[in-house]
């Protein structure tokens, strides 16, 4: 970005909910995953393939809008959940996962996210317009 920074994710508010629930999944066997850390999350997920869990959208929550503590001031406060919304394109399975954070774990988020971005836009890119010379 030129002449201006990034917006923080937990500043960032999507204009629509994604729902924390399969439709075509029994109430009792929801496919969704909670860690406590972004670190396990990591240990645990952090290496999954990006067409097999293809990763379509974030959403860092913090605060009483969100049932969850308001930010204390300081940055190793686990007081935001990111939720993590998946698509497992073999299988048709759509699933998500919670991973309580702080707001030090912003780097390390970018991060993981960044390279699904990517990859989501590169499966859109044959729609993209193409500059062409004039």
């Amino acid at each position: 970005m030129t002449g201006k920074s990034a917006p923080r994710l937990w500043e960032i508010d999507h204009s629509y909910y994604c729902s924390e629930s399969n439709f075509y999944a029994p109430s009792n066997d929801q496919p969704f995953v909670r860690y406590r850390s972004w670190s396990d999350f990591l240990r645990e997920e952090g290496d999954s393939d990006f067409d097999l869990n293809l990763l379509f959208r974030w959403d860092w929550l913090e605060g009483a809008d969100h049932d969850l503590p308001e930010f204390n001031g300081d940055e190793n406060y686990r007081n935001g959940l990111l939720m993590l919304y998946w698509m497992g394109q073999r299988k048709g399975l759509y699933r998500w996962t919670a991973v309580e954070i702080c707001r030090a774990d912003e780097p390390e988020v970018r991060r993981f996210l960044e390279p699904r971005l990517a990859h989501l836009m590169a499966l859109w890119s044959p729609l993209i317009p193409k500059e062409t010379d004039q």
